[in-house]
């Protein structure tokens, strides 16, 4: 297991999701709940939506897409990790959007995916040029606290907290500990109760 490292950026062509409320049961189906693991849960992202027809997932201009751009409360309903775990397995690394669904939000900031917020006005200028230009790069600055692509530069929005987690590369509950191994490790010899656990 790698532990966890700093992210101060996230650059790629960007793919466009829009309309507001799209919740997880649309990013992931319910069904693919049953899986024992995520791994192949990012071929299956948006699976009933595309079963329509021409959605961005299945647009040629859109693949290899990193950064995915959303409206409001993206990620809403039920609590499931699976949807950003589908989402990543994808190939998305970051997300702007207007607003984000708490539990979605806590669960992207704990697998290390930054999620920053624009204004409505911005948004709708960032998806107009991405679907003008596919090709361009999007960039989520953390540390500026910008979007920038070649439409220009907007300002984004992130709680301070997940910010200097993702900068300082503390973002990982499991990565901190995989850090701290030697000064567990000197706590749990320390402690009377797991030397009489080992002698008994």
């Amino acid at each position: 297991m790698e532990k966890s490292s700093a992210i101060s950026q996230v650059s790629g062509r960007a793919v466009v999701v829009r309309g507001g409320d799209i919740d997880t049961d649309r990013i992931i189906p319910a069904r693919y709940l049953r899986t024992v693991t995520f791994e192949n849960l990012g071929e299956h992202v948006f699976e009933d939506d595309r079963a329509a027809g021409d959605h961005p997932f299945d647009q040629q201009r859109f693949q290899g897409a990193s950064v995915l751009l959303s409206n409001a409360n993206f990620g809403c309903g039920s609590s499931r990790e699976h949807a950003p775990q589908a989402l990543m397995r994808w190939g998305i690394k970051g997300f702007v959007g207007e607003s984000f669904a708490e539990i979605f939000y806590g669960n992207c900031i704990a697998m290390g995916l930054p999620c920053v917020r624009v204004s409505a006005k911005d948004m709708g200028k960032l998806m107009d040029a991405v679907e003008a230009d596919p090709a361009q790069e999007v960039s989520i600055d953390l540390e500026a606290c910008k979007v920038r692509c070649a439409a220009g530069e907007f300002d984004a929005d992130i709680a301070d907290g997940p910010r200097e987690q993702f900068v300082r590369g503390s973002w990982d509950s499991l990565g901190q500990l995989l850090d701290a191994g030697d000064q567990i490790d000197a706590t749990a010899r320390s402690l009377p109760y797991t030397n009489a656990f080992k002698e008994g």
